[in-house]
């Protein structure tokens, strides 16, 4: 394969570094962190890091792409805390979303992206269906 996947090019908005602010309904104040996001050698998957000022929020790495089997996309997570998560992802219209729906521990985030700046949220649900705000994070682009 030569060419990125046609469902991966709205994601070249992302790439650069961005400089995070987030918050959390458990938590007071604002955490700071960084996260960049960057094509991996080839231009087939894309990574994303994050660093977060904060000793309670993980650091956490991403590769998005297309699955081993199926259409759409996925997102495969790993942080400072050994989680490991598979999500679905698509980027369609300026709009980032990124879903998980284990009955036991759903999420979703959902951003209209800006070109310098833009606010996601994540949501989750413990139970299917009851679904609560989780953390909010605003996104600065830096370069």
């Amino acid at each position: 394969m030569t060419e990125r996947d046609p469902t991966l090019e709205p994601f070249a908005a992302l790439i650069g570094t961005w400089a995070t602010e987030a918050t959390h309904p458990r938590f007071e104040g604002v955490m700071p962190g960084i996260t960049t996001f960057e094509w991996f050698d080839g231009g087939h998957f894309l990574v994303e890091r994050s660093h977060n000022d904060h000793e309670l929020f993980p650091d956490a790495i991403s590769v998005i792409g297309a699955p081993e089997g199926g259409g759409g996309l996925v997102m495969e997570y790993f942080d400072s805390r050994g989680v490991r998560r598979t999500y679905r992802v698509a980027l369609d219209d300026g709009v980032l979303r990124m879903w998980r729906d284990d009955p036991g521990f759903a999420q979703r985030f959902c951003a209209a992206l800006g070109h310098d700046q833009f606010e996601g949220r994540w949501q989750l649900a413990r139970t299917p269906g009851d679904w609560q705000d989780d953390l909010s994070v605003t996104y600065r682009r830096r370069d």
